[in-house]
């Protein structure tokens, strides 16, 4: 009597999910954890973003964030790019005259025997939102060289932008100096020739300008900035 012997179905193959010889399939369970990173990436980013603009404020009762500024005498030129001298040095840096947020006087007048330091910062700048509260800091345990004044620009304000009011960021952050509320159309960042934010402008005794920088600085970098007035 033959006796047959029925071959299991499965028998000589690998378990499904397994390759002949090799490990589990792995892909589908890597493409599900990666997905869940970027999801989760992707609402951190979003997070960020909503939290960024809820910083803004409505600006205090009676400031004004631009005021009108007069700059007489021939604007400077636009500060040209990294190894390019500046035309601007030598030059006559031209009188800024306006107001601050609340209506106080301010007057940058290159002609009143004092060297000066002129810093123009946007409050919607990352590198000024950076750089100012650090100089602010550092400012307070090193006062520049006497007779040395100090100034800030609030320009290129845009209430639709993020850290708006500039008034309630830079009294938040400290900020030692006068500071002028440029205008809306931004006519004492154009008289300096600003190319870029933050923007600094040297200014020596003689109201003859002694350098121009654009970018963030460390503070060692300002100190030789600052020491370039009185020289």
């Amino acid at each position: 009597m033959t006796t047959t012997t029925r071959r299991s179905p499965n028998r000589g193959r690998p378990p499904a999910g397994r390759r002949r010889g090799g490990p589990p399939r792995r892909l589908p369970v890597l493409l599900i954890v990666l997905g869940f990173v970027v999801a989760a990436l992707v609402a951190t980013v979003i997070a960020s973003r909503s939290s960024h603009k809820t910083t803004n404020t409505p600006a205090p009762a009676g400031s004004h964030q631009t005021q009108p500024v007069s700059a007489p005498g021939p604007a400077l030129s636009r500060l040209p790019g990294p190894g390019t001298p500046d035309p601007a040095v030598g030059k006559a840096m031209p009188t800024l005259k306006g107001k601050s947020f609340d209506n106080t006087a301010v007057t940058i007048d290159p002609s009143d025997g004092h060297p000066k330091v002129i810093a123009f910062v946007a409050h919607w700048c990352p590198h000024c939102q950076r750089e100012v509260p650090k100089l602010a800091d550092w400012l307070r345990s090193h006062p520049l060289p006497s007779g040395v004044r100090l100034y800030a620009v609030a320009t290129a304000t845009d209430p639709s932008a993020p850290n708006y009011p500039p008034s309630s960021w830079l009294q938040r952050v400290g900020w030692p100096s006068p500071v002028l509320a440029d205008s809306g159309s931004n006519t004492a960042a154009d008289a300096a020739g600003l190319s870029a934010y933050p923007f600094f402008v040297v200014v020596d005794a003689n109201g003859k300008v002694v350098a121009r920088t654009s970018g963030e600085l460390s503070v060692q970098q300002f100190a030789a900035l600052v020491a370039k007035a009185v020289k």
